[in-house]
């Protein structure tokens, strides 16, 4: 009996038992329940993330027209996920809730970033200056900020205007601040006057909006700190951040004030969310859905590097714990699933391939009905009789072209390859030996390094003697990542590489054994 299972039909449990019996320390055993049958499983490739997200949310709809009673739940591998997914149910006024987790723009390391911008868009935002001013630690204490606030009402002037007054070498009268602590103010408004000095660039040229939040990432030692922290929620926070970015490249091409409108956007993000714990759909990682069912399940995001996830997909007791975590998610679901899956993902604002979760090839194809538009990689695989022909594996590279949705939108936009290669031609950052777009190097210190030797060899191959800026590479453990900076000369060469689920790695190219991506 302790193999029935009294909630999910027989194929879900089927499709659940032909992943977690590829791992090898399982005990046999087979689910089985009376909920004889039921519907074959629902597979979405999307374009993009921001298609996944509009198709998750359209068949929300779909659902809640039939039968507004059904509980609906949409589970991801990590918090960062669910950005793409609130947008696109707060469009079409959707009410969600959110276990275990703040919404994306309610979260705290959103919230400061956010707070950097707005301060150097207003340097006289109190409210912005009170919240990142100590943020990275910055040895200002509760009694150096009493007497900034004292001294800002003394003057009758804003806190920036008081920083300014009694960091001034002409500022002579007594302070009840110790002279690390007037070090400290002088720094931070050091930072705030970077940032403030990218925002004018931006405002007067080309720069796009994601630049400007990068910086606001890196050089106010922001990522830094998370960085240091090197724990698994510090961790959790950066993918945040690099969503963040993802999330300004839609302002990057705004003809008006881009930046103003992102912030203003995740301002009004944050004022929406206003969630109702009864609401019919819920969102949640994977982990946080153990023990819950739900009628209608969408397993969101089935991609190597995110289920499973980057940091397990090369450690075999890793990758059997990934599978379990899938195994949970897939069961979840009581009578209807859908698993989704996006052909291209930005990482640090970059549009990069994704490739389909190995999971999703261990799944009985003939369960699996496809909703995709046009060619996919499971009609591809159904096709072929053998799941791992070389048309298969093509598309698990995303080596094939798939159909494009149409968009009702008349307007330019970026969102194919062909488009983002004119985007960076037009800037003459394309390099002339590629059709591919200029990669969006995660340090704007990195970045004019990356554009100086990228425009003269080819980003997509190894050059004669390494890899240069703007590579894609495949590493053993990390897998692919993307060559931000190349340093030193003959054996002492080191390469500064960002690895999605991994962050930033320093490598001595000698000994990393990289790979061509």
């Amino acid at each position: 009996m302790l193999e029935q299972n009294y909630r999910s039909t027989q194929t879900i449990l089927d499709v659940a038992d032909s992943i977690i019996s590829n791992n090898q320390g399982r005990k046999e055993k087979k689910l089985w329940t009376d909920n004889e049958g039921g519907e074959k499983i629902f597979y979405y490739q999307a374009f993009d993330s921001d298609n996944e997200g509009r198709f998750v949310a359209s068949k929300i709809e779909e659902h809640q027209r039939r039968s507004s009673k059904d509980k609906i739940a949409i589970l991801y591998r990590t918090n960062a996920q669910s950005r793409v997914f609130e947008d696109s149910l707060r469009r079409l006024r959707i009410d969600y809730n959110i276990v275990g987790g703040f919404s994306f723009y309610e979260r705290a390391e959103v919230k400061d970033v956010i707070a950097y911008l707005k301060l150097a868009l207003n340097p006289f935002d109190d409210i912005a200056l009170q919240r990142v001013i100590n943020t990275p630690t910055r040895g200002l204490g509760k009694t150096s900020l009493d007497e900034l606030a004292f001294r800002a009402k003394d003057f009758g002037v804003s806190f920036w205007e008081a920083i300014s007054i009694i960091t001034s070498d002409k500022y002579e009268q007594p302070l009840n601040l110790t002279a690390r602590a007037v070090e400290a103010l002088k720094s931070f408004k050091q930072v705030i006057e970077k940032l403030v000095t990218k925002i004018t660039e931006y405002s007067q040229s080309d720069r796009r909006v994601s630049e400007v939040v990068i910086s606001a990432i890196e050089d106010t030692g922001y990522a830094n700190m998370l960085r240091a922290e090197n724990s698994d929620e510090s961790a959790t926070r950066l993918e945040n951040l690099e969503e963040l970015v993802n999330a300004a490249v839609d302002y990057d091409k705004a003809e008006d004030n881009g930046l103003r409108d992102f912030i203003d956007h995740a301002a009004l993000s944050s004022d929406m969310d206003k969630f109702d714990r009864n609401a019919a759909v819920t969102m949640m990682t994977v982990h946080s859905a153990k023990g819950l069912e739900f009628p209608v399940v969408f397993l969101v995001g089935l991609e190597d590097g995110i289920f499973p996830h980057a940091r397990s997909i090369n450690d075999p007791n890793e990758l059997e714990e990934e599978r379990r975590l899938a195994y949970v998610a897939i069961t979840r679901a009581e009578k209807i699933l859908y698993v989704t899956h996006a052909m291209r993902r930005r990482v640090y604002g970059e549009e990069m391939t994704a490739e389909p979760s190995q999971f999703l090839n261990e799944m009985p194809l003939e369960m699996i009905q496809d909703l995709s538009r046009g060619a996919s990689w499971l009609s591809f695989a159904r096709n072929s009789n053998v799941k791992n022909s070389k048309r298969a594996a093509q598309i698990l590279k995303g080596e094939v072209e798939t159909e494009k949705p149409r968009s009702t939108y008349a307007g330019k936009t970026y969102n194919s390859t062909d488009a983002i290669a004119e985007f960076f031609k037009s800037k003459k950052a394309e390099n002339p030996a590629s059709n591919s777009p200029k990669p969006l190097a995660g340090f704007d210190k990195l970045r004019a390094q990356a554009t100086d030797q990228s425009t003269t060899q080819n980003p997509k191959s190894k050059i004669e003697n390494g890899f240069s800026p703007g590579s894609h590479v495949r590493h053993a453990k990390y897998g692919k990542g993307l060559v931000l900076r190349r340093e030193g000369t003959g054996d002492n060469v080191k390469l500064t590489i960002s690895f999605p689920g991994f962050g930033q790695k320093k490598l001595i190219e000698k000994f990393a054994n990289l790979e061509t991506a």
